[in-house]
């Protein structure tokens, strides 16, 4: 039996980084769930989790990092986006 629990993740910035590195690995990677994911452009977002069967997508950071089924949240974006959150 196992008594492990999935991290769930959530995916801020699901850009071109993601596409191919990072999001596929999440989804691959044992003990990891690959929740939410978040992009500025919310048709962008929904079809990044169409294409990787991620069963939530945002355009707001909040509903990410505030997210009660969210464990861990993997921030994609490059170092000068601010995410403008509280």
């Amino acid at each position: 039996m196992n008594d492990k629990k999935n991290i769930r993740w959530g995916i801020i910035g699901c850009g071109a980084v993601t596409e191919v590195k990072s999001g596929p690995a999440y989804q691959q990677t044992q003990g990891f769930e690959l929740t939410a994911v978040m992009r500025r452009d919310l048709a962008l977002a929904k079809s990044y989790a169409q294409r990787h069967h991620v069963a939530h997508y945002s355009n707001d950071a909040n509903d990410i990092i505030f997210n009660d089924d969210i464990d861990a949240v993997y921030i994609a974006t490059p170092p000068t986006y601010k995410l403008g959150y509280g």
